[in-house]
């Protein structure tokens, strides 16, 4: 699964900039978000990461 996360990423950005570029969804928005929440996203994938190395 570890193998997927990388491509899974790229492709969540590069679609993010589509809507962007086409004027669907606004960037400066999710910057502003994650600016905000961006510890609770670091504590989330840790968290994540701990639970996945006990299984």
């Amino acid at each position: 699964m570890s193998n997927r996360i990388g491509p899974i990423i790229l492709i969540i950005v590069g679609s993010l900039f589509l809507l962007n570029n086409l004027g669907l969804f606004n960037l400066r928005s999710l910057f502003h978000y994650f600016g905000t929440w961006w510890p609770l996203i670091l504590i989330v994938v840790g968290v994540a990461g701990l639970i996945g190395r006990k299984k």
